[in-house]
């Protein structure tokens, strides 16, 4: 079950980036993040915290609602 909420985080964040037309590198810059990170989080591999689903959020320019809806 927890597997499957991060994946479903992971590709929620990468539809929003690819959406927006940027990469990981520049998601990690914009949020303050490794890239590696951001790669471990759209693969699912990640249990992310509350605070940097907050400052991908931000880096995206959408709400955590948005990247949390139907988990």
């Amino acid at each position: 079950m927890d597997v499957d909420i991060r994946k479903k985080l992971g590709r929620k964040i990468r539809e929003a980036r690819s959406k927006r037309g940027i990469s990981q590198e520049e998601l990690s810059f914009r949020a303050n993040l490794h890239r590696t990170y951001i790669s471990d989080i759209e693969r699912g591999i990640r249990n992310v915290s509350i605070i940097n689903i907050k400052k991908i959020a931000v880096a995206l320019e959408t709400k955590i609602s948005e990247l949390t809806r139907d988990l």
